[in-house]
């Protein structure tokens, strides 16, 4: 043998669980549904503060406004130690009084810084006259400043808002909120991490089961799924489908153990015959002929055999569509055959409604075997052979059965008569396979029905079968 040529190694994927890529998906689309809702919230949230402390300050600043351009008032009017001097000092608000030359006459807490334009308003003769200053950095702490004149040189009023406080508010809402959504994200990860093993869980023991079948070539594993979801379902349909494979691969080995078993026989005689040709010159005519009768008889019978196998095999398969369609019309072309080939009387009888859905091919071969069967076992009968196709027998049933003035069949064969190769022991010297109502059996069951045979009143037999109640997926059972 050759040697193989060398092929670079290919590089491995990396399986990726469905159980890590739903934790995952469900963890990112938290995470962004969480940092977008945190991120509006904390861009809303701190614009209303800032905007309302804006508004506070200009509502302060314009109030000063309005009392200094009412009345005429002097810096006494805005001292710390003068009562009602909070109607200008609200919480949060700095005031600072200057002077008529600028001066610091009454200091704010803390000291506010005093600008040339702040100078330039103390001396201003219109009253009202505002100063705004923005940033104004104390200390550690940010101000926005207003300087207010009293008008007539008399000095003005410094109004001050701290906001550098709102900032650190605004920070420390910040952090929380990061927290906040990194302790969600965490937690959704750890919910969708959850919630995956709980959906997957039936999944992982689906893809086990399926590769133990893979592995071991065991049909008959159970499968533990439960549930009305998907999973169930398939899991469910997976059930089935292993359930019909087993049952699928068990018809195949008893059909090869049991034709296995009938050739043997035919061949053995064949065999026997064979080796008696050698020495043909040595036997007598009559002998002879009889030689030659016999391989022609066994040849006839591995023929039938062999067709009966095949005809078995056909009719469990799937390969022929299910159509709507007539019993009685299938019976009829059945009783004009059968008419033709054994010159025998053979009546066909209909009732009610005979439709059904089927496989055409399948149901008339099954009517066709019931009547050859009733024709081998009553060979010489005088009495007609009756074919009833009736329905419906209950609702979406049809009902066909063939009667016979032959034999019979003994209560102990009643049971087996459907079996393979199964024949009774007054009928094993007729000719045949013993498969004519096995596949009849077949037939019914592929249809959603079931065989049936009882002794006929006043002598012979009653063999039939019924259809309809839904189709089955294959063949039947064996």
């Amino acid at each position: 043998m050759g040697r193989r040529p060398w092929l670079p190694d290919r590089p491995r994927q990396k399986l990726v669980s469905l159980r890590t890529t739903f934790a995952v998906s469900f963890a990112a689309v938290t995470a962004a549904v969480t940092i977008l809702v945190g991120i509006l919230s904390y861009n809303s949230a701190a614009r209303l503060v800032r905007v309302d402390q804006q508004s506070v300050f200009t509502q302060v600043v314009q109030d000063v406004r309005d009392e200094v351009r009412q009345q005429a008032m002097g810096p006494g009017d805005f001292s710390s130690s003068r009562p009602g001097h909070d109607l200008v000092r609200p919480a949060r608000t700095d005031v600072q009084v200057l002077g008529a030359r600028g001066q610091i006459v009454d200091h704010g807490s803390p000291v506010l810084p005093v600008t040339s334009a702040d100078k330039g308003a103390a001396v201003a003769r219109p009253a009202g006259q505002v100063v705004q200053h923005k940033d104004v950095r104390v200390d550690e702490d940010l101000f926005r400043v207003a300087t207010v004149s009293l008008g007539d040189g008399r000095g003005a009023v410094q109004v001050a808002q701290e906001f550098s406080d709102t900032e650190d508010l605004l920070r420390a809402l910040q952090q929380r909120t990061l927290i906040l959504m990194a302790a969600v994200v965490v937690a959704a990860g750890l919910f969708g991490w959850w919630l995956a093993r709980r959906i997957t869980r039936r999944l992982v023991i689906l893809t086990s089961a399926a590769e133990d079948v893979a592995r071991t070539r065991r049909l008959g594993i159970q499968v533990p799924v439960t549930g009305l979801d998907e999973v169930g379902r398939l899991g469910r349909a997976f059930d089935r489908m292993l359930g019909r494979l087993a049952q699928s691969e068990e018809d195949q080995r008893r059909l090869v153990q049991d034709a296995g078993h009938e050739l043997r026989t035919p061949l053995t005689s064949l065999r026997t015959n064979i080796s008696l040709l050698r020495r043909i010159d040595e036997l007598p005519p009559a002998t002879r002929e009889d030689l030659v009768a016999d391989l022609s008889q066994e040849a006839r019978e591995l023929t039938d055999l062999v067709n009966e196998l095949v005809d078995l095999a056909a009719g469990q398969s799937d390969a022929e569509p299910p159509q709507r369609l007539d019993l009685a019309d299938l019976a009829e072309d059945v009783v004009g055959l059968a008419r033709r080939r054994t010159g025998r009387d053979v009546v066909l009888h209909t009732s009610g409604d005979t439709t059904t859905d089927g496989r055409p091919g399948m149901l008339q071969r099954a009517i066709s075997n019931l009547v050859e069967n009733a024709a081998k076992f009553d060979p010489d009968g005088r009495a007609p052979i009756e074919v009833d196709v009736a329905g419906p027998a209950r609702p979406g049933t049809v009902r066909v059965e063939v009667r016979d003035r032959g034999p019979g069949i003994a209560d102990g064969d009643l049971v087996r008569i459907f079996d393979r190769f199964y024949r009774a022991a007054d009928a094993r010297s007729q000719p045949g396979s013993g498969l004519g109502l096995s596949i009849v059996r077949e037939v019914a069951m592929a249809h959603g029905g079931a065989p049936f045979a009882f002794r006929r009143e006043g002598g012979g037999a009653v063999i039939g079968f019924t259809v309809g109640g839904g189709m089955a997926g294959g063949g039947g059972s064996g």
